[in-house]
């Protein structure tokens, strides 16, 4: 299972790897290496998702310049280095007012 502290040292060590989707995807929607970073070292792991492959995996909620966001990552224990998967501003249509709990289909 992913841990904050892990996504911390690992940003803190420069153990970030960003797939080209998601810079394009962070680029389409306005959304800086930066919040990403902060929301990594600052946010809080909202779902797990410890089977993932080829590593554990996590949904994390932060606040960045007043908005909320939603960073998926996974992290690779052997190497200690976070992959950064997808960010995106969560919307009210599949997130409750907190922005951190999904909404019932």
């Amino acid at each position: 299972m992913v841990r904050q502290e892990e996504l911390t040292a690992a940003v803190d060590q420069r153990a970030v790897e960003w797939s080209a989707h998601a810079l394009r995807r962070m680029l389409e929607r306005g959304i800086s290496r930066e919040a990403v970073l902060h929301v990594l070292c600052n946010g809080e792991i909202i779902e797990a998702y410890p089977d993932d492959r080829p590593f554990p995996s996590a949904l994390l909620f932060g606040i960045w310049v007043n908005k909320a966001l939603h960073v998926v990552a996974a992290y690779n224990p052997a190497e200690r280095k976070v992959f950064i998967i997808s960010a995106y501003h969560p919307d009210a249509e599949h997130f409750e007012h907190d922005f951190k709990t999904r909404k019932k289909k």
